[in-house]
């Protein structure tokens, strides 16, 4: 049993202590992964992995009813926190293109550029629930691939899985996705 799963316990059982301890162990490790996702980023563009780890970190323990069952489920769930962050920015990024908000936002230390454009980010998250609905274990290879930047080996030690079959769905899940997407960018859309 690892240590992030034995502290993830003593949590569960509601020692106190196990939160301070929890953060220093997978603080690296889910910084890394979003320093990954934020790599192919544009020049330019102010890419703050960190502030995605704290707010992904904040929405976790935000949920104090949460419970844990051991490693696997604790970075799956940090890796819903990752991609629902950056689904809402992009969705604000959307709202502001189609003149939302006119007032000019400053950014803050919490703010996170992408360079992805909105509407396909969007639409990959669209496509990624169609997914889950037909295989959830390949949505879970996309969405720590595609949201989270974990490589192959990685996903197959978090999710308990042979590479080979996470490199299988992830070849799979790469060429389904990208129908999907570029259907749903280019099918027309209504006026607002």
């Amino acid at each position: 049993m690892s240590e992030v799963t034995q502290i993830l316990e003593r949590a569960d059982q509601g020692d106190p202590k196990a939160a301070e301890e929890l953060l220093p162990l997978v603080y690296e490790e889910l910084r890394r992964f979003a320093a990954v996702r934020m790599a192919d980023e544009k020049a330019g563009q102010t890419l703050q992995p960190t502030a995605l780890v704290h707010e992904a970190w904040l929405k976790l323990a935000g949920q104090g009813n949460q419970h844990f069952a051991n490693r696997r489920h604790f970075f799956k769930a940090a890796a819903t926190a990752m991609q629902q962050i950056l689904i809402d920015i992009a969705r604000r990024k959307q709202r502001l293109k189609h003149g939302a908000n006119q007032v000019h936002d400053q950014l803050d230390e919490s703010s996170i550029a992408m360079s992805v454009p909105s509407e396909e980010l969007l639409a990959v998250n669209d496509a990624l629930a169609t997914l889950a609905l037909e295989d959830p274990q390949m949505a879970e290879v996309v969405q720590l691939r595609y949201f989270v930047g974990m490589t192959v080996p990685e996903i197959a030690v978090a999710l308990d899985l042979a590479p080979r079959t996470v490199d299988r769905n992830w070849a799979f899940a790469r060429a389904w996705l990208k129908r999907a997407v570029r259907a749903s960018l280019s099918a027309p859309t209504s006026p607002a």
